[in-house]
């Protein structure tokens, strides 16, 4: 039996692919490494012939996929010397960049919607220790403020449009990669910010490189921060698809929206940052951007939680909303291999779990009768 190889990080994992040197200072909580699960009572309820995979996100350090480009943009940004860094937030950037920055010993600066953000986002940036600033606006007016105070300010911005929060994003799909032997053949995430389907467009476009597909593009998404090496067999890229909130959809409207909303806060983002970019995933890859409405969110999301014990949040669910609902309508043919990013935990929003929940809880007294009448009750 081995022992003595302890996980460390994605950066330490993927050090070769991604822009650090040998005697950078790492800093790191273990993110990375999370489950992909493949789901087995959903696809069977409906009867199609399909792999689901989930890539559980939820599970990194601080809840979210965030975490991976987080430790890239504060690593890179603590070998520059860099004393304090600022972001604009939804939610889970806040709670990654106050969580890395507390590591690192520097201050986080982070500027969220006032009164538009769960309860359990606020609480993780504010436990580590961050400035929150609480702006009377959208996460789209934080956008432009945090850009314009890095631009002034000695802080370094942490958002995506840092190249290497993407760094540390595309590490995903290595992970997805590895497990199953071969890319999927679709991937579908949600869509608020675009930088995460690009990050995982990187990653994969750099695996096909690796083994000798010839990509065009993928240079001029990653900024010459990515690592080729050609030789091999040809390589694998899956279809790339992003779902919006039907509220807060601006790739199905060809156009910025001004005043986004839904239930799914993590994408209620109407001004997305990579715009550009994200546009050339969908060409690039064959895939597609659909919407999909906050109930049809908050059903998944449910689906989830009860049928395959998953308990993401809302966001998370919208990429199995529109998997699902492509899946049925055979867009997604059969046969096909899916994954869907889930890119927060549930518990980042109790408050909206708990207001859908089919099951509320049963008060009895305190005697062996009461409680096994309430079991007998409610079997099955």
């Amino acid at each position: 039996m081995a022992f003595g190889h302890r996980y460390t990080g994605l950066i330490d994992r993927y050090r070769d692919r991604l822009p650090v040197h040998d005697d950078t200072r790492i800093i790191s909580l273990g993110e990375g490494n999370t489950p992909l699960i493949r789901l087995n009572n959903i696809p069977r309820e409906l009867g199609r012939d399909f792999e689901l995979y989930v890539k559980f996100e939820g599970l990194n350090p601080t809840g979210s996929f965030k975490d991976r480009g987080m430790t890239m943009a504060v690593t890179k940004a603590v070998e520059e010397g860099s004393k304090a860094i600022i972001c604009a937030s939804t939610g889970n950037t806040s709670a990654a960049a106050a969580a890395y920055a507390a590591r690192a010993g520097i201050t986080a600066f982070v500027v969220i919607p006032d009164g538009k953000i769960a309860m359990g986002k606020l609480a993780q940036a504010m436990m580590h220790g961050s400035v929150v600033i609480q702006i009377e606006g959208n996460f789209d007016d934080g956008m432009r403020l945090v850009k314009e105070v890095a631009n002034s300010a000695p802080v370094t911005l942490v958002n995506s449009v840092n190249p290497f929060r993407l760094q540390g994003q595309k590490t995903a799909a290595f992970e997805i990669v590895e497990e199953l032997g071969r890319a999927p053949d679709f991937h579908c995430l949600p869509v608020g910010n675009a930088g995460n389907i690009t990050a995982h467009w990187i990653g994969y476009s750099e695996l096909a490189a690796q083994t000798g597909e010839h990509v065009t593009e993928a240079c001029t998404f990653c900024r010459g921060h990515c690592r080729f090496a050609g030789g091999g067999v040809t390589g694998q890229r899956p279809r790339m698809v992003g779902y919006q909130a039907s509220g807060s959809a601006p790739f199905l409207r060809g156009a910025m929206v001004d005043d986004p909303e839904t239930v799914a806060t993590a994408i209620r983002i109407g001004h997305p940052q990579s715009w550009d970019v994200a546009w050339k995933v969908r060409e690039e890859s064959g895939g597609w951007f659909d919407e999909c409405t906050d109930e049809e969110i908050l059903a998944a999301q449910k689906l989830l939680a009860e049928k395959e014990g998953v308990f993401c949040e809302p966001a998370s669910a919208t990429s199995v909303a529109g998997a699902l609902r492509d899946i049925r309508n055979g867009k997604i043919p059969e046969g096909s291999s899916v994954v869907c990013t889930l890119t927060g935990h549930g518990l980042k929003d109790p408050d909206t779990a708990i207001a859908q929940s089919s099951r509320t809880p049963i008060k009895v007294r305190a005697e062996l009768d009461a409680v096994t009448r309430a079991i007998h009750d409610n079997m099955g």
